[in-house]
């Protein structure tokens, strides 16, 4: 039976409250408000009329205050895989495009290129930073699967993602500023269309990374977890 009554202005409540990704958050409200339109209808068959039915089904339930905290949890973990496993895909392959980008780019236009002593040290400990995101990546996305049994506090895995990600941002920029410096350009780059296909695309997963942190934050923040 369709409720207009009391179950709605609850599930609206709760819709409101948590914050998270769509799809789950979707699944978890419509889960809940199945849940009580089925206990509503049977207690309207048992013979209370369909608003005490309800009325009823939403105390048995739960308020708002006391369940939404374990659903945000469910929330933040769900934030946090996904986090997990974009940057367990995008950055190794990342730092593998560009690797191969520097393979395949004219080699007559950098022969006349004199890089400084501390380029090639540079270069390495960007691609180790970036190896070393990616692998945490995958431990966190671990964690948050098949480890989150053994985890009495998941929220704190998510946010520690979102906060490396954020962290690794001025790290990242700061060093390829100064790879493209070292390399003086290296000139004839910005027309080289597989070099700007893979600068494009670099800039399109760390956007996605940007705002998949923003996102984990948002879903961890504390006055969600104790609403």
């Amino acid at each position: 039976m369709a409720s207009t009554g009391v179950i709605d202005d609850y599930v609206t409540g709760l819709s409101r409250t948590l914050k998270g990704p769509r799809g789950p958050k979707l699944d978890m409200v419509t889960e809940a408000r199945d849940s009580l339109l089925d206990t509503a209808d049977a207690l309207e068959g048992g013979g209370l009329d369909r608003a005490e039915a309800e009325r009823v089904a939403v105390e048995e339930f739960g308020s708002i205050s006391e369940i939404a905290p374990g659903y945000q949890e469910e929330l933040a973990v769900s934030a946090g895989r996904r986090l997990a496993a974009l940057l367990f895909v995008s950055v190794p392959l990342t730092a593998l495009m560009w690797a191969v980008i520097w393979q395949i780019f004219p080699a007559e236009a950098t022969d006349h290129i004199v890089r400084p002593g501390w380029f090639t040290p540079v270069a390495r400990g960007l691609d180790i930073l970036q190896m070393l995101t990616g692998v945490l990546g995958g431990l966190a996305l671990l964690a948050l699967g098949r480890g989150l049994r053994r985890i009495r506090r998941p929220r704190i895995v998510t946010r520690s993602l979102a906060v490396l990600v954020w962290a690794m941002l001025p790290v990242t920029i700061t060093l390829s500023m100064a790879l493209m410096y070292g390399a003086q350009g290296p000139v004839g780059f910005s027309g080289y269309p597989p070099g700007v296909a893979v600068a494009l695309v670099s800039d399109a997963f760390l956007l996605m990374q940007l705002y998949g942190a923003s996102r984990c934050l948002s879903v961890t923040a504390r006055r969600l977890l104790t609403a």
